[in-house]
């Protein structure tokens, strides 16, 4: 049974709002309001037993002392965007610095740390929305944002991205997820993965590309073909530079109907597979370079190389990029952002 999270208070002084998708016999999901949070997911095993796969934190309250982002809704513009400033036609927007002068996940006060109004829920469904004004962590413009969970049919956790906004301004939501399949408090250098890309941006110390798309062919960047996490962990100076992976990968053309798979992830028992797919152009993967010190579901602290994130999105500091292959990040008024990322959990 999916454990029932007590309400505590937030910033704002009104009770962190809790829910759960699905029934005890199949997949269940649980969330918050607060960052439009994914909290758990509990898989059924073919033993019978269930298992949990995601990071997470003992109490809702709980959240808000980790810095890791788990299972929060990111915005206005995920990853990271350079000396925290943006310019468009001539114009320039400050933006607010929160790791060193870049902007990382939408600033200090981003979309995980704002509470979102759940408009709509059902035991399938559940839909989120936030209004940001025009200034908020010095974007431009008035936005409105909605992200919406669905169990499917199939066993898959479907989370829908929309966005508008009345003045032009990057967007680039995502959900930061950290996947543990083997569902315990264990390295996940020992889970097999695979990405469907055959580039990646390489990024310095700070998480800033510093240099082209690069192809990953003889490098440790390569997940073409499945392999452990572990088979070139720090082989390369770009790994090096940030502890392990935490890059951004061009998935493949053929990725971006949402029907072809941008990633697969095994389990170290091979009991579990987790496989992504998306409508955006780019996955971020994240080996949890820096999870440790956060607080544990189980009690204690996570350490670092706990959890792997595979964050749907733009390329990072796509504001100034527009020279990059990919749909430009800048979202006009009279336009919709749309984008969708589907998690097929399946109990081998």
């Amino acid at each position: 049974m999916l454990k029932e999270y007590e309400s505590g208070v937030a910033p704002d002084g009104q009770p962190f709002n809790c829910l759960v998708l699905g029934d005890e016999g199949g997949l269940q999901i649980a969330l918050m309001d607060w960052g439009a949070t994914w909290l758990s997911c509990q898989l059924p095993l073919k033993s019978g037993a269930k298992r949990e796969v995601l990071l997470g934190c003992p109490t809702p309250a709980d959240y808000l002392r980790q810095t890791a982002f788990l299972g929060a809704t990111i915005g206005r513009y995920a990853n990271r965007i350079a000396n925290a400033s943006i310019s468009l036609d001539k114009q320039s927007w400050a933006l607010n610095a929160n790791q060193g002068p870049h902007q990382l996940h939408g600033g200090s006060e981003g979309f995980n740390a704002k509470r979102w109004t759940c408009v709509e829920h059902t035991t399938s469904t559940a839909l989120y929305q936030l209004d940001s004004a025009d200034g908020d962590q010095g974007f431009p413009g008035n936005l409105q944002a909605k992200v919406r969970y669905t169990l499917t049919a199939e066993g898959a956790v479907l989370i829908d991205y929309r966005a508008t906004v009345d003045k032009p301004c990057p967007v680039n939501l995502t959900n930061h997820a950290y996947f543990h399949l083997d569902g315990a408090n264990s390295d996940i250098r020992r889970q097999k993965l695979q990405l469907y890309a055959n580039q990646y941006l390489p990024v310095d110390s700070d998480g800033i590309p510093c240099a082209p798309l690069t192809d990953v062919d003889n490098t440790g960047m390569d997940f073409r073909r499945p392999k452990l996490i572990a088979q070139d962990f720090l082989r390369d100076r770009d790994q090096q530079r940030v502890k392990g992976y935490d890059h951004a990968y061009l998935l493949y053309p053929a990725c971006h109907d949402g029907d072809s798979p941008a990633a697969q992830l095994w389990s170290a028992d091979d009991q579990v597979l987790l496989q992504v797919y998306t409508t955006a152009p780019a996955l971020q993967l994240y080996t949890g370079n820096f999870l440790a010190g956060t607080p544990a579901r189980q009690g204690g602290e996570y350490q670092n190389y706990s959890g792997v994130a595979l964050e749907s999105e733009f390329l990072p500091d796509s504001p100034h990029h527009p020279e990059w292959p990919q749909p430009g990040c800048w979202l006009q008024p009279g336009q919709a952002y749309h984008s969708q990322t589907r998690y097929q959990l399946t109990a081998l």
